[in-house]
């Protein structure tokens, strides 16, 4: 393969600056076409980014011989069904985060594409973007000591649209999506910290609903071990007022600690032995790109993606534990 030529299944907002454009953008990287079940909706998004072609069958878009590799922007329920018919079909895979409903189908997709021979990647871009590979970078050069503890606070107000029962958004319907607002925002922490810590050993926690404005949780509290044995807590809470909005990640080791924001990008702060330092960074246009590239560079054999399917799985399996018990 000397070019990857992409296909999206699900050009849904997420594509729409997220990760769209990003596949243009990359040398020997091309978005040739896109797939939407409203057929109007794909013919609009291929025109006004430029694809060449459209489709309203996600199986003609796997199948057509031009396309080597596929995106899929689906919501969580049928990223299983649409990974495994692209393995099967030869093609590569990018999959959305959460990769999957649950950790078994997590595990159904990589089978499917080993079995293929095809390469199987997720969408958690923190991983690459400058802001988190600077916090690494950090961690990794000693700055604080050893890492020691980590705690994630994420405090959100309640949406501010009204929500019908009978018509709730996908992300707050758990048979779509797998959870609530934790599944969706808390992924990107927990997979994160698996890529700073290693992977997650004992998981315990709560989780209830608090408010009953839809069926899935509204606040978390976890506590957990990671393999590298550093010990991790975390809270979200979904239904606070304007006023409690906190988005915060703090690692403490022996010689300092280091604070961040997941979602906000706000300053960078270290506290160490040398005294306090902040670093700056802004949100990236195309915020996928960074890793999408790294997908492009695994293919071509030019370099190595950090996200892949074995590593995504982990994220899911910890969230499974996590939930385990609410939705028991």
């Amino acid at each position: 393969m000397d070019q990857v030529n992409w296909g999206i299944i699900g050009c849904g907002n997420v594509t729409e600056v997220k990760s769209g454009p990003a596949f243009n953008r990359i040398k020997d990287s091309n978005l040739v076409a896109v797939m939407r079940r409203n057929a109007d909706k794909a013919e609009d998004y291929a025109r006004r980014h430029g694809v060449p072609e459209w489709y309203d069958d996600a199986k003609k878009l796997i199948d057509a011989p031009n396309i080597n590799a596929v995106y899929v922007a689906t919501p969580p329920d049928s990223h299983a069904k649409y990974t495994i018919m692209a393995a099967e079909a030869g093609k590569h895979i990018y999959v959305e985060k959460p990769m999957a409903l649950h950790f078994s189908e997590c595990q159904e997709m990589i089978h499917a594409a080993k079995k293929a021979g095809v390469s199987l990647f997720v969408a958690y871009y923190r991983r690459c973007l400058p802001y988190f590979v600077k916090i690494k970078e950090l961690m990794e050069s000693g700055r604080i000591g050893s890492p020691r503890l980590v705690n994630i606070n994420l405090f959100k107000p309640m949406v501010k649209q009204k929500l019908k029962k009978d018509d709730l958004p996908w992300r707050f319907k758990p048979e779509i999506s797998g959870g609530g607002l934790f599944v969706d925002l808390g992924s990107h922490q927990l997979d994160y910290l698996d890529y700073l810590f290693g992977p997650t050993v004992s998981v315990n926690a709560f989780a209830a609903n608090q408010t009953g404005l839809y069926p899935a949780e509204d606040i978390v509290s976890a506590n957990f071990l990671f393999d590298s044995g550093v010990l991790g807590s975390g809270t979200w809470c979904f239904t606070v007022s304007e006023k409690n909005d906190t988005d915060e990640i703090v690692i403490v080791g022996s010689k300092g600690k280091i604070s961040f924001s997941t979602f906000d990008f706000k300053p960078i702060k270290v506290e160490s032995e040398s005294g306090m330092e902040t670093f700056h960074f802004q949100r990236p246009k195309y915020i996928q790109e960074a890793l999408i590239q790294t997908v492009v560079d695994e293919l071509l054999n030019r370099g190595q993606c950090p996200s892949t399917g074995i590593t995504a799985s982990r994220t899911t399996r910890v969230m499974d534990e996590i939930l385990k018990d609410y939705y028991s």
